[in-house]
């Protein structure tokens, strides 16, 4: 894959990604009394009289908000709302391709340095709440992001997912199913190095602990994140353990997992030697991994172990779009009020199981012009691949009837 260049990247970008079609045709002067005035009174008063008619008579049940403030944007950091509203376009883009879902970007320009800072923005995104059907919530720093998505799950009655914590521990759970499968390994056996302790980090080790991991070491910046340690805030301390590990070399000893949601090279030989056999190296940081895939190759060169990045450029991609649009188009089908917890292991349930079944597509071998079949380089499907929707999509809406949490039971 060649890099784009600066000038085709600003020329792709020129006018934005997104824009505002009609599902309707408006083409005469009966159309327009319909759509508009007069014709358009009726259904205002159909929704003043039962409120839960907004599903189906306006755009809110295929309409997602991304939400941002601009605060932890990519790698990037604070850049502000202004800046932010590109990725956003991009997520609203991917919503649309993927998942057939409308999705729009509202960056939030407010105060950060205000004492009142989380309850300004919930308030605020509670007020235009009533348009969509789900919040896409994106790029907000830790720790405001776990504190504004529980509130705000708890007080609207549509789903609130916070991407950034969510996406990446959905698919990293997927491949780590698989690479049990293919490694031999048993989920409450294995030892698991995470390295990163802002949303993605704390929010995987949730994940893979409520999948069966029993032995979770988590390292933040400063090292190994234990009970010894007074420098921790109330997130991280769920995690602590009771150990004398101190740095990263340390916890990653006789790990078969090491999972990175850091910086890019951090990761030495030495602790991918010290590693116990047939490990799995998930290094996601972007756009340069924790440890480059060519040294991984070259030092275990005589062993068997299992790569993923961040990048599309190597095999395993963990990405995020293999994600969201459908977990948010599953939900979206049966009119969830959440998503819970056993629809996020649906979705990776449903990743894993994918990456299993034979016959992928011929487009998706053309869009990689690779073949596929299940095994160290494969280990979670592409995003090209037109079956995750079916998949991933059922069975959040299952999850959600099972708990019972949608409007809608089929």
């Amino acid at each position: 894959m060649s890099k784009p260049s600066k000038e085709e990247i600003l020329k792709y970008h020129h006018k934005g990604k997104i824009n505002i079609s009609t599902s309707k045709k408006l083409t005469n002067q009966t159309d327009l009394a319909i759509a508009y005035t007069p014709g358009v009174s009726l259904i205002c008063e159909e929704i003043e009289k039962d409120l839960n008619k907004t599903w189906d008579l306006t755009t809110k049940s295929n309409n997602v908000a991304v939400v941002t403030d601009g605060t932890a944007v990519l790698g990037l950091g604070n850049i502000g709302p202004e800046a932010s509203i590109p990725v956003m376009e991009g997520k609203a883009a991917l919503f649309k391709t993927f998942a057939n879902i409308d999705a729009w970007p509202v960056p939030l320009k407010l105060n950060i340095k205000s004492p009142n800072y989380i309850d300004e923005f919930i308030e605020t995104v509670k007020s235009f709440s009533c348009m969509y059907g789900g919040i896409n919530l994106e790029d907000i720093a830790a720790p405001n992001c776990f504190e504004i998505e529980k509130r705000l799950d708890e007080a609207l009655d549509i789903p609130v997912f916070h991407d950034d914590q969510w996406g990446t521990a959905i698919i990293t759970l997927a491949a780590l199913k698989n690479y049990l499968i293919v490694s031999n390994k048993k989920i409450d056996q294995i030892k698991v190095t995470i390295n990163g302790a802002g949303a993605a980090g704390l929010r995987i080790a949730d994940m893979i602990k409520a999948a069966g991991v029993k032995n979770c070491i988590l390292c933040d910046s400063k090292g190994a994140i234990t009970t010894k340690r007074k420098d921790i805030n109330k997130y991280k301390a769920l995690h602590a353990i009771d150990s004398n590990v101190i740095t990263l070399l340390d916890a990653m000893n006789k790990s078969d997992v090491f999972i990175g949601v850091s910086k890019g090279d951090c990761v030495t030989e030495e602790m991918i030697l010290s590693m116990n056999e047939f490990p799995a190296i998930f290094a996601m940081a972007n756009p340069n991994p924790e440890i480059k895939p060519e040294i991984v190759k070259n030092c275990l060169k005589n062993r068997k172990y299992v790569l993923a990045t961040g990048r599309s450029d190597y095999p395993n991609q963990i990405n995020n779009v293999l994600g969201f649009p459908f977990i948010f188009r599953g939900a979206l089908d049966v009119k969830a009020t959440t998503i819970t917890k056993n629809m996020k292991i649906a979705a990776a349930d449903a990743l894993a199981l994918l990456a299993r079944e034979k016959d992928v597509p011929e487009i998706v071998k053309k869009a990689y012009n690779r073949d596929f079949e299940f095994g160290v380089d494969y280990l979670i499907p592409t995003p090209f691949d037109p079956r995750i929707n079916e998949y991933e999509s059922k069975a959040v809406s299952m999850a959600a009837i099972k708990d019972k949490v949608a409007k809608i039971t089929y």
